[in-house]
């Protein structure tokens, strides 16, 4: 049966061909733009990189996919750190698990973090499990945050973008397999 269409579809001239192939690409879903929403216009030929499980004291945690352009991660251009809750959290208990990651990796100073500490807990919400909140790296450095669809906020500081995103794609994570998963072997 498949080799008969095989000969069927070789047959056909090549505009109707090129016809059935373009219908197709414009109706399949890009799941790379799919998975990423609004955030994906960040992200210019967003594909997944890698993905993985944090767990904690064999707790599930959250999910994590990293999307870069054309698949190929790397840390000084635009990306995308989507994590999917699998626990209800708050934003106040996001924003210190991230002020406490930030402060151990070192370098920044008590009015950089304090600054920044503001800045997320105006931005991250209360979340539930099933939802994510995707963080983008900018072309220009900056960070963007996303829950679904919707823009919560960004930061616009370099120095921040970097520490952020080391936590969990960083050589100091407190997660290196997870970042092994996330980022391969390219990095």
């Amino acid at each position: 049966m498949i080799q008969r269409l095989i000969t069927k579809v070789s047959r056909w001239p090549a505009t109707a061909l090129f016809s059935l192939l373009l219908t197709f690409a414009l109706v399949m879903p890009d799941t790379a733009r799919a998975d990423l929403g609004a955030a994906a216009r960040s992200v210019p030929s967003a594909e997944l990189v890698g993905k993985g499980r944090m767990t904690y004291l064999g707790f599930k945690v959250f999910d994590a996919e990293l999307y870069a352009p054309g698949g190929s991660y790397r840390p000084s251009t635009p990306f995308a750190l989507k994590l999917t809750y699998l626990r209800n959290f708050k934003g106040k208990d996001i924003t210190s698990s991230s002020v406490k990651e930030i402060k151990r990796q070192g370098g920044v100073s008590q009015q950089q973090l304090d600054s920044w500490t503001k800045q997320m807990q105006s931005i991250f919400p209360n979340v539930s499990s099933g939802q994510s909140i995707i963080g983008v790296r900018t072309a220009k450095g900056s960070t963007i945050f996303y829950l679904g669809n919707r823009k919560l906020g960004s930061i616009n500081d370099a120095a921040f973008t970097n520490k952020f995103f080391s936590i969990w794609l960083g050589n100091s994570t407190r997660n290196p397999q997870l970042r092994a998963k996330l980022v391969g072997g390219g990095s």
